[in-house]
């Protein structure tokens, strides 16, 4: 299946989770197994063995996860706060409609290791700018963000200058 056609199966929720949110529902592209395997090896390009996946929660995970094994490498959740077992560092950030914070296993991430982060959606920025953040404090190098959409008009990549991003899709207004 072509990366476009996959793409196509993600749908448009309106208001939601309030009004004014367009929310991108990736649902009925990962129930497509062609399709979920469309964008997995395409963010599969992205990377070699030697890199670490990293997938932000929670829909990064699905992606991500998926990557690491085609890869055959390794996967590190970075997740919300209070998540996560074992000690953590953690990065608070702002987002469309709100705050949150992430975490990452103190230990997950060795010096120097190579990180290709991915997540579902690049909107603010915030998200993916904290889970840099996070990678880095590991003195770690994240190698690029995949996403499967970028919201342009919400100006994310302004808060990733530095960070190569690989997105499938962008959705402009």
């Amino acid at each position: 299946m072509k990366i476009d056609d996959a793409l196509s199966l993600i749908r448009e929720i309106p208001d939601y989770p309030k009004p004014g949110i367009r929310f991108q529902d990736i649902t009925p592209l990962l129930a497509h197994g062609e399709a979920f395997i469309a964008i997995t090896e395409k963010f599969a390009t992205f990377a070699d063995s030697s890199t670490l996946v990293a997938g932000i929660e929670a829909r990064g995970f699905i992606f991500a996860s998926a990557v690491a094994n085609q890869l055959r490498s390794g996967f590190v959740p970075i997740r919300k706060a209070g998540k996560l077992p074992h000690l953590t560092i953690s990065e608070s950030y702002g987002l469309e409609y709100g705050d949150d914070t992430l975490e990452l296993h103190i230990d997950a991430v060795a010096p120097g290791a190579k990180v290709l982060l991915i997540d579902d959606v690049l909107a603010t920025g915030g998200t993916a700018a904290a889970a840099v953040s996070l990678v880095e404090m590991c003195s770690a190098e994240v190698v690029g963000l995949g996403v499967v959409m970028t919201l342009e008009f919400l100006s994310g990549r302004e808060k990733l200058q530095n960070i190569q991003i690989h997105s499938l899709r962008s959705i402009t207004s």
